[in-house]
């Protein structure tokens, strides 16, 4: 997964579409609309020239229902809110929780709009979406959707903002071994884009991650916490122990590097820092020679441990 995205799979990284886009998809559509229709309606003519004028009235009457009225409402339903018009402008009709719409959203959308843009030629539509705070028409607000922009500028990969300092450590003992990596990456991406989302969407995205991640854990999250910081503490407490497993790996491996390679020296003579056959044990406890550091064969001094990337956790 590269975006953020619900349970139903429904990106939710996203802004509501405003004026402009909405009507340039609507416009698309429109034409794509009015060029089948007008296809079809020529056929029917051609194949219905024997019928009278009741029965040539009904087939006109089906084909306006079923073409400009039914045929938006399929694709929305069938393509979960992207029709040829938004697709282009890289636009979508979610749920107002963000979950794909159905066929009764699609339904109530395309009742609507037969009022609001068809007969009015949209001047109703668009008084709607410049008062809507969130550019929604009429028929988004009676079938509960939302228009949002599915595609963004791409820029510079943001970072997990840090939680706030009086969280830091206070869920150092909670056992995060089963919150599973899709529901991290989730996160994840809800914290370094939660100032592009919605208020309202981003609101009821952090209490669901919220409430998954605490139903993972076993451990209730605190009432007293918003679900945003309380994310963020989860998350940077997985990082800090990431990173001190990481530099604690990398250690270990230098010991081991250090005691392989400094167990024969050239000439099959004990190298510096290994135990001599007969030697006095060295140590506090006597155990044996404390592994010292490797010197080089062109002796430049010893080696250091490489470069992990990580700074031990405070």
């Amino acid at each position: 997964m590269n975006e953020l995205v619900t349970g139903d799979a429904v990106v939710l990284g996203l802004r509501p579409a405003k004026l402009p886009s909405r009507a340039l998809a609507l416009a698309i559509d429109l034409i794509v609309v009015g060029t089948v229709f007008g296809l079809v309606a020529i056929g029917l003519a051609i194949a219905a020239g024997s019928l009278d004028d009741a029965a040539l009235a009904a087939v006109s009457v089906a084909t306006f229902l079923l073409v400009p009225v039914g045929g938006p409402i399929a694709v929305e339903t069938l393509s979960h809110g992207r029709s040829l018009g938004k697709l282009a402008c890289g636009l979508r009709v979610v749920r107002d929780d963000g979950g794909p719409i159905r066929f009764r959203h699609a339904l109530v959308r395309g009742a609507m709009g037969v009022v609001e843009i068809l007969m009015t030629l949209g001047v109703v539509a668009s008084i709607a979406s410049l008062v809507s705070a969130r550019g929604r028409r009429l028929g988004d607000v009676f079938a509960g959707t939302l228009v949002v922009r599915e595609r963004v500028p791409a820029g510079r990969a943001a970072a997990v903002p840090p939680p706030p300092p009086w969280l830091v450590g206070r869920f150092a003992e909670l056992d995060l071994s089963a919150v599973p990596d899709e529901l991290w990456l989730a996160v994840r991406q809800y914290l370094t884009r939660m100032h592009q989302l919605d208020a309202v969407v981003g609101r009821a995205m952090s209490e669901r991650l919220g409430g998954e991640v605490a139903a993972r854990t076993g451990v209730p999250a605190p009432a007293e916490v918003p679900a945003a910081a309380y994310l963020a503490a989860v998350v940077h407490e997985r990082q800090v122990r990431d990173a001190r497993r990481a530099w604690q790996a990398a250690q270990a491996e230098v010991i081991r590097g250090s005691a392989g390679a400094g167990a024969v020296g050239p000439g099959g003579a004990p190298a510096y820092g290994a135990p001599v056959p007969g030697a006095p044990a060295h140590g506090p406890h006597g155990g044996g020679a404390v592994p010292h550091p490797v010197v080089g064969a062109a002796d430049n001094g010893p080696t250091r441990p490489p470069a992990t990337g990580f700074v031990p956790p405070a």
